[in-house]
């Protein structure tokens, strides 16, 4: 990957810092009510509509192309209210983001917590992903998350800056792995993202939506050796309550066999089911842009 000038980096800061800065200024609200309707305007790039388009086909065979276009506006408007909220996180009162968000199932984090073998939380990209995180820790229930950084050092620096402002902290993903460990054996919690397409030697192939995906291993692994709980957290949102629901489900039950790569391979998909249910349940509110299954086992036709 080319390294980008220090004038490049500049422009995309400011317009960056820009663009939040204006959401920020406006009431949350209304910044969403913007936020959904500018974000529209994404189907016009041909290269994320037809990712899109592919993906909807794959998931939902079944369904009329009518209700895939009314799915793909859903997704946009989706990035749309996401981006409002995360305008938000240092500047709003708390009390207006607060009232946004209705916890639901809070106390299966604090069973798990009090086990004190650490806690995986994992989520995907449904509804407002940075609430899972944001959220918790406004709920007084801190953790550390997995990210990969952006290659501009000046928009990492603060897109890092909101994410940690409750007192959350990320990891850089590519050095993670002594790190993760360390807190999951001292009894911290961690979170995951793990519904993107992953590198083939980072992942294992299991079912979503019918389909093999490349799918991260380190959720499966952490747990297996370390023993901790691992639980779903998402943050969909609720258009009749008007709201985002901040779901933590109860831990996943599993047990070790000896056979790690069956093992291992048994609790990714059981996680990976847990997300495509989240996905069917709220199929406008999942990050259909993604090449989810770029990644492709051996031998098989790309998808894209």
């Amino acid at each position: 990957m080319a390294t980008k000038g220090n004038l490049q980096i500049q422009v995309e800061y400011w317009l960056a810092r820009g663009l939040l800065a204006f959401f920020a200024a406006l009431p949350l609200s209304s910044a969403i009510r913007l936020g959904m309707v500018l974000a529209r305007f994404g189907r016009l790039f041909p290269k994320l509509r037809h990712t899109a388009e592919r993906n909807l086909h794959l998931a939902f065979p079944e369904i009329s192309e009518t209700e895939r276009r009314r799915l793909l506006l859903g997704c946009f408007e989706n990035l749309g209210r996401l981006l409002a909220v995360f305008s938000h996180f240092t500047r709003s009162n708390d009390a207006k983001l607060a009232n946004l968000i209705e916890p639901v199932g809070l106390n299966h984090l604090v069973a798990a917590k009090e086990h004190g073998r650490g806690v995986i939380l994992f989520t995907g990209h449904v509804g407002a992903w940075e609430l899972t995180s944001f959220g918790l820790s406004m709920l007084g229930h801190p953790l550390s998350f997995l990210v990969r950084r952006i290659d501009n050092p000046k928009i990492e620096e603060l897109i890092d800056r909101a994410r940690a402002h409750r007192g959350n902290r990320s990891i850089d993903k590519r050095f993670a792995a002594r790190e993760m460990l360390k807190i999951l054996q001292t009894g911290g919690t961690l979170g995951i993202l793990v519904d993107l397409n992953t590198l083939d030697r980072e992942a294992i192939f299991v079912d979503f939506f019918g389909i093999p995906a490349a799918t991260t291993f380190m959720v499966a692994k952490l747990a297996l050796r370390t023993g901790a709980e691992v639980l779903p957290v998402f943050a969909p949102w609720d258009k009749s309550k008007q709201k985002f629901l901040l779901k933590v489900g109860p831990a996943l039950s599993f047990e070790s066999t000896g056979e790690e790569q069956e093992d291992v391979r048994r609790l990714t998909q059981a996680f990976t089911k847990v997300v495509e249910d989240y996905v069917r349940r709220y199929p406008d509110q999942w990050l259909w842009i993604h090449g989810r299954w770029k990644t492709r086992p051996p031998g098989d036709p790309e998808i894209y």
